[in-house]
């Protein structure tokens, strides 16, 4: 759809009533001009909810990927203190997955826990983003130094389920493209290369342990 030209289009702006006040008889609200707006931006095919959900979605992904250069970056150069901030960052990619889920939870499925379920149920994409979604949820609560501490060697094996996440992460953005899938092989590709950098650089020892 065309839009009217830019005259027009101020001109219904400045006629659009648009007057807030405490006082309820002079109040008009915004809301004409937050329609007319809305009303420009789908005609010109932007849908808010939808590029905030893929924003939201892509960010997660892409700080997981931070999360997991961390330790082949630390023994590249050898700079300690970078491992301080794994944590914190992880918790960053939890915290874009949690706004994310919570995007598609009210928006596209007004908080029907019937609509979830029969999603996650029927939905393989939607399967895979939640099961990403609950091993961030579990990483995130284990991931204080408390926690450290209680489960000990467990702690470790728990949190390598963040391999499991990331390559999860990038199946559900595969899946959700279902047409257009240059961004999610790049992103697959991406993190091919950072799992190869990280068994690349392993400690001798570690390796060996496990063969």
């Amino acid at each position: 759809m065309t839009l009217p030209p830019l005259k027009q289009r101020f001109a219904e702006l400045i006629a659009a009533p648009s007057v807030s006040c405490t006082q309820a008889h002079w109040d008009q609200t915004n809301r004409p001009v937050i329609d007319l707006l809305a009303g420009w931006l789908g005609d010109l095919g932007f849908d808010p909810i939808r590029t905030v959900t893929h924003f939201t979605g892509r960010t997660a992904i892409i700080i997981l990927f931070i999360t997991l250069t961390v330790t082949p970056a630390r023994r590249i150069t050898g700079w300690n203190p970078l491992i301080k901030v794994r944590r914190l960052i992880g918790l960053f990619a939890f915290f874009y997955a949690t706004i994310h889920f919570l995007i598609y939870a009210v928006f596209d499925r007004e908080l029907s826990l019937a609509g979830l379920g029969e999603d996650i149920a029927k939905r393989p994409w939607i399967t895979v983003g939640f099961t990403v979604f609950l091993i961030l949820l579990t990483l995130a609560i284990t991931s204080p130094q408390a926690m450290v501490r209680r489960l000990g060697k467990r702690w470790q094996t728990l949190h390598r389920l963040i391999y499991v996440a990331a390559g999860l992460a990038v199946l559900h953005f595969t899946w959700a493209q279902k047409k257009d899938i240059r961004l999610p092989l790049i992103y697959a590709a991406v993190l091919a290369v950072i799992l190869a950098s990280r068994l690349a650089l392993r400690p001798r020892k570690a390796v060996r342990r496990e063969m």
